[in-house]
């Protein structure tokens, strides 16, 4: 059982899906692409995506783009059993606003608040932005009360999913504490993923250390 992921270690979408394959026990031959040097927009790469944008998942003959899909199908292909990724229509659509949720919400606001000080000159972080982002882990604070993981007691790949942001809006030093749900939430994802320093928190770090050194 073995898929080639093409991804960046740092990109926060990239470190969703090998979380995920890391807690399906599914082996996975990684090949780097650095899009800082464009090297996504070589002929070789867009010949198997032309939208030429990471991760991108293969499987044999199947190719697939966008991290969410990737987490969804990697579970409903390779999982033991439904739980990281339930049949019950109920739990899978829960699981599936929180993934759209993190795409147009909460990863969206996080990217208007930091691509302009990693790749547009800006010399400090806007904070009109940056409440957005907040106001984004208010609602995943109330989406996330009172249970353990995002969706339930167990985890899924929501949880994949907005961890990966999660580890970059913390390793930037965003204020969790505000969202004290998210803050107990991330602590658990920190003690309980599979792989999830390794994978996640150092190259959230890395990450953050990039966009520091464009501040003044």
């Amino acid at each position: 059982m073995s898929v080639t992921v093409y991804y960046l270690p740092f990109s926060p979408p990239c470190r969703s899906v090998l979380l995920t394959a890391r807690a399906l026990g599914v082996k996975v031959e990684l090949k780097e692409l650095n899009v800082l040097k464009g090297e996504q927009k070589t002929p070789q790469f867009i010949a198997i995506n032309p939208e030429h944008t990471i991760p991108t998942l293969v499987d044999g003959d199947f190719v697939l783009w966008e991290s969410r899909p990737i987490c969804s199908y990697l579970a409903s292909q390779y999982a033991k059993d439904d739980t990281y990724y339930p049949l019950d229509p109920k739990i899978r659509a829960k699981i599936d606003r929180l993934m759209y949720f993190d795409m147009g919400t909460l990863y969206d606001r996080f990217l208007k608040y930091f691509i302009p000080v990693m790749f547009g000159g800006q010399k400090q972080f806007d904070p009109q932005q940056l409440e957005k982002v907040h106001e984004a882990l208010g609602f995943l604070n109330k989406a996330i009360e009172g249970h353990t993981w995002a969706v339930g007691n167990h985890i899924t790949v929501a949880d994949h999913v907005l961890a990966s942001t999660v580890a970059t809006i913390d390793a930037i030093k965003i204020d969790l504490k505000r969202h004290p749900s998210v803050a107990a939430w991330y602590e658990n994802c920190k003690k309980s993923m599979p792989g999830h320093k390794e994978i996640n928190e150092i190259p959230a770090q890395n990450m953050a250390a990039m966009i520091q050194s464009k501040l003044e």
